[in-house]
This record gives C-alpha cells, structure tokens and sequence, in this order.
C-alpha cells in the first residue's frame, strides 16, 4: 500500500488497540509489530516504558487524533476528486443514474476552498455556470438537477432552482474571493446572493411583533406551496453563518434579520417532533403562523432523517465561526434525545418519527457525520465516541462506505473538517 494508506491504517489502528493508545508517538515498524502480536493473541509489550502522565497521554492522543483527521481529509479529497469529479468539473453521483446537482457542485466548490484547491474550484464553478444557470429566466441562480433524459439527451432535467446549493455556492465564493484575493468571486457572490434574495426567500407577518420576518424558501415559492395558507421549509436549507456572510457584502437586503428568523423558525419547527429534533420538511400554516407536520398526501416527509441531519453541521459552523449562542443553546437542548439514545445502545437511528420512534433498524455514516462537530460542542466525549466507533471503521483508501456514496463522502469530509481551520480572516 502507498505512504499515506499504510500510515493512516497504523493510526486507525492506535485509535482502537488499548496498549498503542498509551503510547504518545510510535514507528510504523513497532506499531505494526504490535498489530501483528495482537492478530496472533500474543502478550507484546514494548520493553520497560515509563508511565505516561494522564495528562500528556491525552495531549498525545489529541494530537494523533488532529494528525489523523488531517491526513484522511487530504487523502479523501483526492480520492473524490478522481472518483466523483470529471475533468470538466462536473460533479457526478453514482447512485442516482450518474446525475449531476447544484447541490453537488456548490459541495465541491465549498470542499474546494476549504482544501485550498483553487483548480478544482474554478473548474466545477464553470460547469456549473455553463450547464445549470437559469439562462432563460434571467437569474444567476443554478438548476438543480442535470442528467440523462428517457431520449438518452444530457441536459438539465428539472431547471428549478434548489436554496441550499446557491447559499452553498455564494458562501464559498465569498471565502474563496477572500482566501485566494478573487475580486471575480466576489462579484459572483453578490450577484447570487442579490437573487436569493428576490426568489428565495419570503416576508410573512410576525403575529408577535406586528412585523414582518423573511425567511429561506426551499426553492421557487410555486413548488413549495400547495395552498394559499401553506408553505414548505426544509430545515437544514437555513444557514445563518453564510446570512452573516452576505450580510458584509449585501449592504441593501437584511440578511442579519434571516438569521434571526432562521433560529426562531429552527426552534418553533422543531416542536413539531414530540422530542424535539429537526424534520426533514415542515409546514407553516401563514394564517396562525404555527408549524405543523407536511401531509401525509405529499412526497415530502416530516421526519428526522437524512436531510434533517444536516441541521447539526449548520448550527456547529455559527458557534464555531461566529460564537452565537443560539446554536449552542439549540444543539445543547434538541440533542438530548439522539445523546440518550447513543448512551443506552452506541447507536443512533437513521430515521425517526415525529413522535420519537426509530423506524430504520440501520445507521448511517453521514448522520453521524453531522452529529460529530455539534457533540464536540455540547459533549466531546460522544464526540470523540462517535469519530472512533462509526466514523473511522466506515472509511478506507479514501471513501467512506461505497465508492458510489456521493452524499456520504461529502457529508463526512464536512463533519470531520475542523471549523478552528477556517482563517477568521476569511469570515470578516
């Protein structure tokens, strides 16, 4: 195996062989020799080592820990560049005909920045901007959805424009104009961000304060409301860190006021779950300005599952990089019911009803993804549980689970990525 394989499997292994954890830094050569002695049930010890002080036993292992995520983070993205990437930029999932989406390339673009990698940053911007923008609506906003048609043409397949990805894609343009001094991004940003604003979010009244209050659509309004008095909002779309973000360079729309409305929007939806946690999708009911669960005669779910997810990762970025107390007082408050779980079996569900009830006997790797920057915020030692127990066994050669895992590679390279590496240069 190459270098960087053969030492990621070393410390992989240190993270779970009890007597190599104790040691703070040991040769490929002796760790190996331990993994061989411990495959064979053999007693091995090294000869006469000191005691180490609890102390620097886990300054040591800290330190392994921040090694490792660090090596498996480049070797990941090389990995998915060469897997889900195409020279042209095009951002490929493989588990869904090949397609490619605005939410894949913002990803990219995003991983891009993040990863210092302006190449691979210009080249799936300009896929998307040659293959995605809305040409005949006039907007800068992406399609969501380019594929393979049942004539077998590859083309856009559905042209509505998808939130997420353009907060996605506006926020890494904003760090990389500021990572790689692009003035051009910036432009871009705004332009973007100029649009979301007008066809993505909406101004509904605030029956408490007798204002109004905008708030982040899940894509065109027509799509997302099925009756006069209802409309659709997905969650983990609300991104408050990025609001902020554009609020430094879109001095003309209100975005800090979106990241007010994105807490108590977060928080009052959550209430739909009998114990708390994100749904997939909502309703609001814009007559009592109350949420309640989607109908069940929609395709959309209220449930906890894999869009909700992402709510943890978004939250955990606005109490890294900004230090807002919300987000910690809503990762405290609304993971208590997934911290019990994992207490009492080491196991998390991938899907869970409204009233708290599993309904999928699997986990996923991209759930616990999501869950390990928000727990080393409210309790790092299910964090550090979590990154041991479901994060590291799942990962090999640079894929976690599947080679054609789009979504999971992207959602673990964002968990694991420490948001302490994000130059605050970047976020002023």
């Amino acid at each position: 195996m190459g270098l960087i394989s053969c030492k990621l499997s070393v410390e992989i292994f240190k993270q779970f062989n009890p007597m190599a954890k104790t040691i703070p830094t040991l040769s490929i050569p002796l760790l190996l020799a331990t993994l061989s002695a411990t495959l064979l049930g053999i007693a091995w010890a090294p000869a006469q080592a000191s005691p180490v002080p609890p102390s620097l036993r886990e300054s040591a292992i800290a330190s392994n820990s921040a090694s490792l995520s660090s090596e498996i983070l480049q070797q990941s993205w090389t990995a998915y560049k060469q897997r889900f990437i195409q020279a042209d930029g095009r951002v490929i999932d493989w588990e869904s005909k090949a397609r490619s989406t605005s939410e894949g390339q913002a990803y990219a673009m995003l991983r891009a920045v993040l990863a210092n990698d302006p190449d691979t940053f210009s080249q799936t911007l300009q896929w998307a901007e040659n293959n995605l923008k809305r040409t005949d609506s006039g907007d800068s906003l992406w399609s969501w959805q380019w594929g393979q048609s049942d004539q077998g043409e590859w083309k856009v397949l559905d042209r509505n424009f998808a939130t997420d990805a353009d907060v996605d894609a506006a926020t890494a343009l904003i760090l990389a104009a500021r990572r790689w001094n692009r003035p051009d991004y910036l432009t871009l940003a705004q332009t973007k961000i100029k649009d979301v604003w007008q066809l993505g979010t909406i101004a509904l009244p605030d029956s408490r304060s007798g204002h109004t209050s905008r708030y982040l659509l899940p894509g065109p309004l027509s799509a997302f409301q099925p009756q006069p008095n209802q409309i659709y909002f997905n969650p983990s779309y609300f991104a408050p860190y990025a609001f902020r973000l554009f609020a430094q360079v879109d001095l003309e729309r209100d975005w800090l006021g979106m990241v007010d409305s994105s807490y108590r929007a977060l928080e009052e939806s959550s209430g739909v779950s009998l114990v708390g946690l994100p749904s997939d999708w909502v309703a609001l009911n814009t007559d009592t300005g109350r949420f309640g669960a989607v109908p069940t005669t929609s395709h959309l779910r209220s449930m906890y599952s894999f869009d909700a997810c992402r709510v943890w990762w978004r939250m955990s970025l606005d109490a890294a990089w900004f230090n807002e107390p919300r987000a910690k007082a809503y990762l405290q408050k609304h993971l208590q019911p997934l911290a019990e779980m994992w207490r009492s079996r080491q196991s998390i569900p991938a899907r869970i009803t409204l009233l708290g009830t599993p309904i999928a006997s699997y986990e996923t790797t991209s759930q616990y993804a999501m869950l390990y920057p928000a727990f080393q915020i409210v309790d790092p030692a299910i964090a550090e549980q979590i990154r041991q127990q479901k994060l590291l066994p799942t990962y090999k050669d640079g894929i976690w689970d599947n080679d054609s895992a789009y979504y999971v590679q992207n959602l673990a390279w964002f968990g694991l990525f420490p948001a302490t590496e994000v130059a605050a240069s970047w976020l002023r």
